[in-house]
């Protein structure tokens, strides 16, 4: 088949407050669980960081080829780009020695370089769009580096900034907050409110996800890694089984 041969329409969710939740929940686990892997098992950023690479490109490669809008296959993916991009942020920052502030530069940088040549080469960056292999990849990729960038985003503001997790979740979500206001009360681009919104999930997910298994001097409930992975991961079983997801249809 041919990259820019179209594929199934509406293999990426609709947008609703069910997305958000999951959405939320899937980036917490994303921190919980690569945390699990690198730290409490003791493999260290890099190898976590290959372990995950493949799930991310397998799941990928499966998203790609499915003919039509699978929810437990889309939302295993994010939670694929979520992981990764955790150890990811985590190597950068800490054993590259970038630091919060110098990964995240860099990982913005990356995020709008990615933004711009996915607008420049289709002419649009709306979900609704998604309806070609190149598109894909430019979602996922886009995905992926919004997912890292998060990460380091959420560190910087808890740790650099003193602003710790309840703080730096407080920061977070009020933003989100305002992105909501926008969605009902300006005439904003619908579709750069939704990307504003899917970036601002991720730092969001990773202070609260640092806050439930960070040991309590730290700030945090000390919670296990695993349990608290298990315990995400049937919340977001549980909202695809119970709300039914539709595809997308129209632009945001």
């Amino acid at each position: 088949m041919n990259e820019n041969s179209p594929a199934a329409p509406g293999k990426v969710p609709e947008v609703t407050l069910i997305f958000w939740i999951i959405k939320v929940a899937a980036t917490t686990l994303g921190e919980t669980a690569g945390d699990a892997l690198s730290m409490s098992m003791n493999l260290g950023y890099l190898v976590s960081t290959g372990i995950f690479a493949v799930l991310f490109l397998s799941m990928v490669g499966a998203q790609i080829r499915a003919k039509a809008f699978h929810p437990f296959l889309y939302w295993a993916t994010i939670i694929a780009t979520t992981t990764l991009g955790t150890t990811v942020a985590d190597f950068a920052d800490r054993s590259l020695g970038m630091g919060y502030s110098g990964g995240s530069s860099v990982l913005l940088a990356l995020l709008l370089a990615s933004i711009w040549l996915w607008h420049h080469s289709l002419g649009s960056i709306s979900i609704a769009s998604v309806n070609s292999r190149k598109a894909e990849g430019f979602y996922w990729i886009t995905i992926m580096f919004s997912q890292t960038l998060g990460t380091a985003l959420g560190d910087w503001t808890a740790d650099s900034a003193g602003l710790g997790y309840l703080g730096s979740a407080v920061i977070f979500g009020s933003l989100l907050a305002v992105v909501t206001a926008g969605h009902y009360w300006t005439r904003i681009s619908q579709t750069a409110l939704f990307w504003t919104a899917f970036i601002l999930t991720r730092p969001l997910g990773a202070v609260v996800g640092d806050f439930l298994d960070k040991p309590a001097s730290a700030g945090g409930l000390a919670l296990s890694r695993f349990s608290a992975s298990a315990a995400l991961l049937g919340i977001i079983a549980g909202c695809i089984l119970i709300f039914p997801q539709r595809p997308a249809t129209r632009p945001h």
